[in-house]
C-alpha cells in the first residue's frame, strides 16, 4: 500500500513539475514547445514576415488574433487573469495609453528596450513601446499650393485656407492625437479655437481614411489634407494606378519645423499583465526593435523606425529630413478625453 501511495505521489510531483515546465519553457534542462499569443491591430504582410522570422530564429510559435485595437482591449479586459494574451500591438500612443490605464499591461525589465526605444517614444513605467513612427504631415496639390504657402498647423485655421481642407472624421485617433498635442502643447482654449478655425475651412464633412483624402485633393475637392505620411508610401506603391496617381499628385509638407516639430504618431506593443509566457513576450518585443526587424517595417510599410541605428527608406529620405515633435507620448493619450471634448464641443464631425 505504502508503494501505492509513493508511485501516487511522484506521478503527481512529475505532471506538476511538467506543467511548470510548460510555463517556464524548460524541463530537466531540455527544450520544450514554446510559444507567445500576439493581440495585435496591426494588419500588414510586413508583419507576418516577421512573425516567420522570430520563428525561424527562436522556435518560438507566434499565434496571431487580429482585431481592431477597441476590440482587443475589450476582449483583454473580459477576459482578464485568463486571457492567453501575451502581447498587445495598437495603433497610436493612445490607445497604448488606454490599455495601460485599464490595467491590461505589465512593466518589463528589459535593457535592450529602455537603450534602443528613445525615452519619448516609451511609456515611463516600461509598460509599452513604440514599434514604429508616421509622421502627420500636410499633404498639398503640387499644381494648386506652393510648398512656402504652408508653414505650421495653426495656420490651418486661417482665412487662406477657406474651403480647402480634407481631413478625416474626429472620432479618428489620429486626429484626437493631434489635437491632443495641441492641448499638450498649449491649452485647452488655444486648441478649442484652432479646431473651430479648420473646422470653419473644410472643403467638406469629414468623411474617409487618409487614403481618401489624397485622392479627394488630386481630384480637385480640398487643395491640402492632413494625413500620415505611410499613406501616401503605399499610394505610391499601390498595384492600383489611380492610386499612384493621387500619391504622385501630392506633395509633403512636415508642419512646425521652426517651433516644436511635426507630430508623430506610433504604432507600439505592450506585455499583457497576464502572460502566460512573460519571457517569450519579451523576446518578441526585442526583436521587433532590432535592426533586422526594424529595417523591414521602413521598406515594406513605409514607416519610420524607431531604432536609431535603422534609417528610413529611400522613399522617404527622398521627402528629406524634418524635425520632429518629441513631446512625450504619454501626453497623447493622457489628453485623449479633453481633445475628443474640444472636437464636441466645436461640431468637428
Amino acid at each position: 500500500m505504502k508503494k501505492i501511495i509513493f508511485g501516487l505521489l511522484a506521478t503527481v510531483l512529475l505532471l506538476s513539475c511538467k506543467e511548470e515546465a510548460k510555463k517556464t519553457g524548460a524541463s530537466n534542462g531540455e527544450t520544450v514547445a514554446q510559444e507567445v499569443n500576439v493581440y495585435t491591430h496591426r494588419h500588414y504582410p510586413a508583419d507576418q514576415e516577421l512573425f516567420a522570422s522570430f520563428e525561424e530564429k527562436t522556435g518560438i510559435k507566434v499565434n496571431v488574433v487580429n482585431a481592431s485595437a477597441d476590440e482587443l482591449i475589450q476582449k483583454m479586459g473580459e477576459e482578464g487573469a485568463q486571457s492567453p494574451a501575451d502581447v498587445l500591438i495598437t495603433v497610436d500612443a493612445g490607445r497604448l495609453v488606454r490599455a495601460k490605464d485599464r490595467g491590461l499591461l505589465q512593466s518589463v525589465d528589459s535593457e535592450v528596450l529602455r537603450t534602443t526605444v528613445p525615452g519619448h517614444l516609451r511609456d515611463t513605467d516600461n509598460q509599452w513601446f513604440a514599434l514604429t513612427k508616421r509622421a502627420r504631415i500636410i499633404a498639398y496639390a503640387k499644381d494648386r499650393v506652393q510648398p512656402d504657402q504652408l508653414s505650421t498647423y495653426e495656420d490651418l485655421a486661417s482665412d487662406r485656407w477657406k474651403g480647402k481642407i480634407l481631413v478625416r472624421s474626429s472620432g479618428n485617433i489620429y486626429n484626437q492625437s493631434l489635437m491632443a498635442s495641441v492641448i499638450a502643447h498649449t491649452d485647452e482654449a488655444t486648441a478649442k479655437e484652432w479646431a473651430n478655425g479648420v473646422l470653419n475651412n473644410m472643403a467638406r464633412d469629414p468623411k474617409g481614411n487618409d487614403r481618401d483624402q489624397v485622392k479627394a485633393v488630386v481630384a480637385g475637392e480640398g487643395d491640402v489634407a492632413i494625413v500620415n505620411t505611410y499613406y501616401i508610401g503605399k499610394l505610391l506603391n499601390s498595384e492600383d494606378a489611380e492610386e499612384v496617381k493621387a500619391g504622385e499628385g501630392v506633395g509633403i509638407f512636415f508642419p512646425n519645423q521652426d517651433g516644436r516639430g511635426t507630430h508623430i504618431n506610433v504604432s507600439g506593443a505592450g506585455v499583457a499583465k497576464y502572460a502566460p509566457n512573460k519571457a517569450n513576450a519579451v523576446t518578441f518585443l526585442e526583436f521587433l526593435i532590432s535592426e533586422e526587424a526594424q529595417k523591414v517595417f521602413a521598406h515594406s510599410n513605409y514607416e519610420y523606425p524607431v531604432n536609431p541605428k535603422v534609417p528610413a527608406a529611400e522613399l522617404l529620405r527622398s521627402w528629406g529630413d524634418f524635425k520632429e515633435d518629441t513631446l512625450d507620448l504619454s501626453a497623447l493619450g493622457n489628453n485623449n478625453k479633453k481633445a475628443v471634448m474640444v472636437f464636441d464641443e466645436v461640431g468637428w464631425k
